[in-house]
């Protein structure tokens, strides 16, 4: 499966495309309205910042509760659920009078039922996909997902001067019961790819599973770190160029579409392997450039140059999946996207210090280079295809009474 033709050709990728959509444009219209609502209640840009960002930083603590039940309950109805309980949270933050102590339970309460969600759609994806369809598929559901934020972000602005915060939540609300509908009606009822209940015992236990393969954590070591201190480079915009961080944010996200297109469709197999390290690499060197301070038109060429490494993402992915036996896959995708999540967060508050104690441009540089570094050390362990670095005893349980994992895919 090598073309777009193809891929929508499957009969349930574009229920799952357009579901995964609905998701974003919801989450992205929903951010700034509730960023404002709860700024305009409190004065505070702290309390503003976190009702954005907050859902993200709780996917954490369902990382290590709830993620189990991302290869333990059925796709469809999970995905549904899922879609029906952020549109019930979201209308619920939109009602006058709500104190900011229920916005924010209500939002903690989202982050950490969302953490399955990524789990999840992409252990579908692989499902529903053919194995070699499968770096295809999430490259394009990265790329709308990157377009409907930049649509979103402009949209949203526009909607909360048009019809006010509050009703913005609720067109938002509206959006995720879309994404319920469509889930509900375009995807085939399918069992759990896993077997037993979810629980924070099992979360714990398949985390210990997964994370006791040496070349598995080698690929969410690469997927985490050199990833979260880049974000943390791009934290820094604002402060860099305050007039000019609209633009570095839109190159930035032209440069990522670019990349995920590249990889994702015309990347042949046999160089897929060897281009994970280049591109960590390519994400990270432009922005030691900013250590002289460039001009805004020179600052969105390399921001452009840097951002077409996020490439190395994919397939690192696609490496993390042919490590991961297919009843693992959701928790495992779960888990890389609660730990780069996270990271994200320590990568932004390592550029702000840095550049609270020296300037933006040194803070951008040095988070640079400690990405540049990570990736550098990563490097001898991910070298060769994933069946090269396959242990034969893959990850017994952590309390040693499980049998060895199935082989990987």
């Amino acid at each position: 499966m090598r073309t777009y033709r193809d891929l929508f050709r499957t009969r349930e990728f574009t229920p799952l495309f357009l579901a995964s959509a609905g998701q974003t444009a919801a989450q992205t219209v929903s951010g700034p309205a509730l960023g404002i609502l709860v700024f305009q209640q409190t004065d505070s840009a702290l309390l503003s910042s976190l009702a954005m960002f907050g859902p993200a930083l709780a996917q954490v603590v369902g990382a290590a509760t709830v993620l189990s039940g991302a290869d333990r309950l059925p796709p469809r109805a999970a995905l549904t659920g899922l879609s029906l309980a952020f549109g019930a949270g979201t209308a619920l933050q939109a009602l006058p009078g709500l104190p900011v102590w229920a916005v924010f339970t209500v939002l903690l309460g989202l982050g950490v039922v969302g953490s399955v969600g990524g789990g999840v759609r992409y252990g579908l994806l692989d499902e529903v996909l053919t194995r070699d369809g499968y770096l295809l598929g999430r490259s394009v559901l990265n790329m709308s997902a990157g377009a409907v934020q930049i649509c979103g972000f402009a949209a949203g602005g526009a909607l909360v001067a048009v019809v006010s915060a509050r009703g913005t939540l609720l067109l938002a609300a509206g959006l995720y019961l879309l994404a319920a509908v469509v889930a509900r009606c375009g995807l085939t009822r399918r069992p759990p790819r896993g077997t037993g209940r979810p629980s924070v015992a099992q979360t714990w236990r398949t985390n210990a599973r997964l994370w006791s393969s040496v070349p598995r954590r080698y690929a969410y070591l690469a997927l985490w770190v050199p990833n979260g201190l880049i974000v943390g480079a791009e934290s820094l915009y604002v402060p860099y160029s305050p007039g000019g961080a609209s633009l570095l944010f839109a190159f930035g996200a032209a440069g990522m579409l670019a990349g995920d297109a590249v990889v994702g469709r015309f990347l042949p197999a046999r160089w897929r392997n060897r281009s994970a390290v280049p591109l960590c690499v390519l994400l990270a060197a432009p922005y030691l450039l900013f250590l002289f301070d460039p001009a805004l038109p020179v600052a969105l060429l390399l921001v452009t140059a840097a951002t077409f490494g996020y490439g190395a993402g994919l397939l690192l992915q696609d490496r993390l999946m042919a490590l991961t036996p297919d009843e693992l896959s959701g928790q495992a995708l779960g888990l890389h996207s609660s730990g780069m999540l996270t990271m994200q967060g320590v990568g932004a508050a390592v550029a702000g210090s840095v550049a609270e104690l020296t300037s933006p441009a040194t803070g951008m540089a040095a988070t640079a280079a400690a990405s540049l570094a990570a990736t550098l050390l990563l490097a001898p362990g991910l070298r060769g295809g994933p069946a090269a670095g396959t242990e034969a005893a893959d990850g017994a349980a952590a309390d040693g009474a499980e049998a060895v994992l199935p082989a990987p895919k």
